[in-house]
C-alpha cells in the first residue's frame, strides 16, 4: 500500500565524474545497499537499505561518495514531526514494538554541558602535571572506617576486597553476543595494558578471555546466562545487573541469530534460541533478597572479590542506593538514561530514567547525609564522553566512571543505531565472520589505549590547573563545580552554585 511508504531518510549522493565502478562499496555494504548496474556500467544506490554507516564513504578510492539527508519531509507541523509520524506509520502496518539501539538522540538536557570547572589563580595555586607527582589511581570497595594496629602498634591490614585502577574509567557491561569476538578481545587487551577492568555483560566470559580475568568484572544478570563457579572465580570483581540506563524496568534480549557456536555455548544454551533476561532476578524483590544473592556471590567466591550492584538512574535512586550500601555489597554502578545498548524499546530509551548528573549528585549526598558514604564506592555510567565529563561526575560524588559508547566509537562504530539487526559494517555489533573480520583487534585494543591514554593526560591537566593532585581529593568536591543556565532546583540537586555566585 502506498500508505506503508515511508521516504528513506538518506540518500547516498555519488559523483559520477569520480566514480570508477571499483564496487568497493557494494563488497563492504552489509546491507546491500550499492548495485552495479552491468548494462550501463554503473554504480546505483537503494537508499531505503542505507543506514548512514560511512562504510562505503571512508572506504571509497575516489572519494566519490558522500552520505546527505534525503530531506523529505510531511507538511510542516510543529506537534507531529516527520519522525514521529514514521513511528506511528510503521506501528500501525506492523503491530509490533519499535526498537533502537545506543543512546537516546533526543534532545533532552545534557547537564555536564552545563557545568564549567574552577581553577586555580594566586592563593591556591596550580601544580605543573610534567614536573610535579599526579595520582590518577582509584581503589573500589568499601572503606575501613578505621585504622586497626597490633599489640605492638604495627598496622592490621582490614582493607575488604578492592579494584584497583590506574585511573577512574572502566569499559561498562558489553555482552559477547551483543558484540562480536574481536571487539570483546580489544576490550580485554585494552584494559589490561592500561591497568583498568572490563566488564563481561551478561553473556558469560568466553574461554579465551579468562587470561584476562585480573582485570575483569564478570556480571550476573536476571537471565543467569554463562554463570558457573569458574566464571565467578574468574574475575577481579562481580556485577549483579538489577537494571540498565537505556532500558530501566526492561530484560534484555539478544536475539536467535546471534546464539551461534561460541556464543551458545558461552551463554549454555541451545544454538538458534533467544536469549530473554527476564525483567527482574526471580529471586529478589527487596534489598534483603537482594543481600542473600550478595552473600552467596561473596560464599561462592571465597570473599575475594568485591560485588557491585549495577541499577538503573531513576527518581529514587537515591532511596534505593541508601538500601545497598546496607544489602553488604562493596560497589553501586549507577547508568544514567542517555546509555546505549544494542537493543532497546524506542520509548523506553527515550523516555524513561533521569540524567546520571542528577541521578549521581543525589546519591552522593543522600550516602552522606547518612554517613554511609565510605561504606561504598560509586561507578557512574551514561554517555560519558570525554575527560572533562569524567572530572565532573568525580566532582559530582563518583569514584570512577564507565564508557560503552565512546568505546565502541573508538573502534570505529559511527553510531547507525542499527545493533539489533547484526549487520554492523565495522565488525563491532555483528556475528558474521566476514563483518567480524574488519574489525582488526590490533588496531583496535591500540585505539582504545591511545584514547584513554589521552584523557588521562588531560585528566591530569585539569586537576592541576585547579591545584589538586590525586582524584580522591575530588571526589565529591562540588566546590569545584559551577553552573550555567540552571535553575535554582537544578543546581540544588546537583549541589553546586552558579557561575559568578561567591
Amino acid at each position: 500500500m502506498a500508505v506503508n511508504f515511508i521516504y528513506p531518510e538518506y540518500e547516498a549522493a555519488r559523483n559520477y565524474d569520480r566514480c570508477i565502478a571499483c564496487r568497493v562499496c557494494e563488497r563492504q555494504c552489509a546491507n546491500e545497499a550499492h548495485e552495479y548496474l552491468e548494462d550501463i556500467g554503473k554504480m546505483a544506490c537503494d537508499d531505503t537499505k542505507c543506514v548512514n554507516c560511512h562504510r562505503c564513504v571512508a572506504l571509497c578510492p575516489t572519494r566519490a561518495l558522500k552520505i546527505v539527508s534525503s530531506g523529505n519531509t510531511y507538511k510542516e507541523n510543529a506537534n507531529w514531526d516527520s519522525k514521529t509520524i514514521n513511528e506511528l506509520y510503521k506501528q500501525a502496518e506492523s503491530g509490533g514494538v519499535l526498537l533502537s539501539s545506543m543512546g537516546s538522540p533526543c534532545g533532552h538536557p545534557v547537564y555536564f554541558d552545563k557545568i564549567l570547572i574552577n581553577a586555580s589563580q594566586v592563593t591556591n595555586p596550580s601544580i605543573d602535571p610534567l614536573r610535579e607527582p599526579m595520582e590518577t589511581k582509584v581503589f573500589l570497595g568499601a572503606k575501613p572506617r578505621e585504622i586497626e594496629r597490633g599489640k605492638n602498634g604495627e598496622l592490621i591490614n582490614n582493607l575488604p576486597p578492592m579494584l584497583c585502577l590506574s585511573m577512574p574509567v572502566m569499559f561498562s557491561a558489553m555482552s559477547y553476543g551483543s558484540l562480536s569476538y574481536n571487539a570483546h578481545e580489544c576490550l580485554a587487551r585494552a584494559a589490561q595494558k592500561l591497568e583498568i577492568c572490563y566488564n563481561t555483560g551478561e553473556g558469560g566470559l568466553h574461554e579465551n578471555f579468562y587470561q584476562y580475568g585480573a582485570n575483569t568484572i564478570v556480571q550476573v544478570a536476571s537471565g543467569r546466562f554463562g554463570v558457573h563457579p569458574q566464571y565467578l572465580n574468574s574475575g577481579a570483581a562481580i556485577e549483579i545487573k538489577m537494571g540498565q540506563g537505556a532500558k530501566p524496568g526492561i530484560g534484555g534480549h539478544l536475539p536467535g541469530t546471534k546464539i551461534i557456536g561460541d556464543i551458545s555455548r558461552t551463554r549454555m544454551i541451545p544454538e538458534g534460541s533467544d536469549a530473554i533476561s527476564p525483567a527482574p532476578h526471580h529471586d529478589i524483590y527487596s534489598i534483603e533478597d537482594l543481600r542473600q544473592l550478595v552473600y552467596s556471590l561473596k560464599e561462592a567466591t571465597g570473599y575475594k572479590k568485591p560485588i557491585i550492584v549495577k541499577i538503573a538512574a531513576v527518581h529514587n535512586v537515591a532511596a534505593i542506593a541508601s538500601g545497598i550500601a546496607r544489602s553488604g555489597a562493596d560497589i553501586i554502578a549507577i547508568d544514567g538514561f542517555r546509555g546505549g545498548t544494542g537493543a532497546a524499546p524506542t520509548r523506553t530509551r527515550d523516555h524513561v530514567g533521569i540524567p546520571i548528573e542528577l541521578a549521581l549528585a543525589s546519591v552522593d549526598q543522600r550516602l552522606r547525609d547518612e554517613g554511609i558514604r565510605d561504606d561504598i564506592s560509586i561507578i557512574a555510567g551514561g554517555s560519558i564522553r570525554s575527560s572533562a565529563d569524567i572530572i565532573k561526575a568525580i566532582a559530582l560524588g563518583a569514584d570512577c566512571v564507565y564508557i560503552g559508547t565512546a568505546a565502541l566509537l573508538a573502534l570505529g562504530c559511527h553510531l547507525c543505531r542499527t545493533c539489533y539487526s547484526g549487520k554492523c559494517n565495522w565488525g563491532i555489533a555483528t556475528q558474521e565472520a566476514k563483518l567480524v573480520k574488519r574489525l582488526n583487534p590490533e588496531i583496535g585494543y591500540t585505539r582504545l589505549y591511545n584514547l584513554l591514554t589521552a584523557w588521562r593526560h588531560e585528566i591530569k591537566e585539569m586537576l592541576g590547573g585547579m591545584g589538586i593532585n590525586s582524584i580522591e581529593s575530588l571526589k565529591g568536591n562540588r566546590l569545584m563545580l559551577r553552573g550555567v543556565g540552571l535553575n535554582e532546583k537544578e543546581l540544588d540537586v546537583l549541589g553546586i552554585k552558579h557561575a559568578g555566585d561567591k
